[in-house]
């Protein structure tokens, strides 16, 4: 599988950062990206647009290191939103600040949705609340081929407005500073250097990262799923709530879960599922009993009442397991473990039980 390498710069009034990031990766002997992707305020975008392209300091930097963009729409400029939706020309409120979270972590979510990219973020350029958003969004979306970095660059040269690069030829400036001595751009020292992030990826459930959310969001989801499990079980809504992720059940199978629970947690102890062509009327009779607890005494099909006469058939305890692992599963993904019901030991002995405490449960009755 062939990888697109994919570079997200956060940039403010120093679009250079691009540059500078793109020699330093040059110079380190690695692949310049397939893909640059720009985010920024209005007047960085203008002051990318203008100085980039227009002045065509990108197209500088690929002819003289002797590089060649692999297509012609290699660099993509995007303008972040304020609170309103309007283009932001600065961070000047919360809720400006809320709106850039959201706005960066859903583009790097976008550029590590697809299995055949790596993404490398920079976080050179910018205000800091932008590079720490940035950083931030890598460390909840990135995988094991994305990577963070910064740039180190020599202090004469650092944020100067006519320094785009350490060119291979000697070309002389003048400091930014009232001593206005000569530089040599072909002296200067651009270094890539690497930050180490926590990847939290496997952390988030798949409606998270495939869906688009907030970062305060992102954030949240992500704390929940390392919570330790806490399952609570309301009754008069037919729902489950695991470490706060809702999930609705059928009557039938809430009933079948709950009586599950409480035969897990009382002296007769987890259930095991009836043999083949031996039906079991106890089970029937119990699970009617917590059937009616949520339903009520007319709340139960016919249909329902007829298939159990008998007793519990194994197909009917199978059916209603594999119900309610596939409703857990569809909400909480990688993070359903908990809550499914296993089973436990060996045959002709295998018990059914959930991987939760007593204590990790909770029961409410109010709608």
């Amino acid at each position: 599988m062939n990888i697109q390498n994919h570079l997200l710069c956060v940039t403010g009034l120093t679009p250079q950062v691009v540059t500078e990031t793109l020699f330093a990766i040059h110079h380190a002997g690695e692949s310049i990206p397939e893909y640059i992707h720009i985010l920024t305020t209005t007047e960085g975008a203008e002051r990318a647009r203008l100085t980039l392209i227009k002045d065509q300091w990108l197209t500088k930097f690929y002819m003289d290191y002797g590089l060649k963009p692999k297509t012609t729409e290699f660099i993509n400029i995007y303008e972040l939103s304020d609170a309103n939706g309007q283009p932001l020309k600065d961070i000047r409120s919360q809720a400006d600040n809320q709106a850039i979270a959201d706005g960066i972590t859903e583009k790097i979510r976008q550029l590590t949705a697809e299995n055949n990219t790596a993404l490398h973020v920079s976080i050179a350029g910018g205000r800091k609340t932008m590079g720490f958003y940035a950083g931030y969004a890598l460390s909840l979306y990135g995988r094991r081929q994305d990577r963070l970095s910064h740039v180190l660059v020599s202090a004469d040269y650092e944020s100067h407005p006519q320094f785009y690069y350490p060119t291979p030829y000697s070309q002389v400036i003048y400091a930014n500073d009232p001593t206005r001595k000569p530089l040599d751009t072909q002296d200067a020292e651009v270094v890539l250097a690497d930050i180490a992030f926590v990847r939290l990826r496997h952390g988030l459930d798949n409606a998270l990262l495939q869906g688009q959310s907030s970062f305060s969001e992102s954030v949240q989801r992500a704390q929940q799923s390392f919570a330790a499990p806490r399952l609570v079980i309301n009754l008069a809504n037919r729902r489950l709530y695991a470490n706060q992720q809702m999930i609705t059940l059928k009557p039938a199978d809430m009933a079948f879960y709950y009586w599950l629970i409480q035969r897990q947690f009382s002296i007769k102890g987890a259930l095991s599922c009836p043999a083949d062509g031996v039906p079991d009327p106890d089970y029937s009779a119990e699970y009617l009993h917590y059937f009616k607890v949520i339903a009520g005494e007319l709340g139960i099909a016919a249909r329902t009442l007829n298939t159990l006469a008998n007793g519990m058939e194994k197909s009917f305890f199978e059916q209603h397991k594999s119900s309610i692992n596939k409703a857990i599963k569809q909400i909480l993904g990688i993070h359903a473990q908990h809550y499914l019901i296993h089973p436990q030991g060996k045959r002709p002995y295998t018990k059914y039980a959930l991987k939760l405490e007593q204590h990790q449960i909770e029961y409410q009755e109010e709608q």
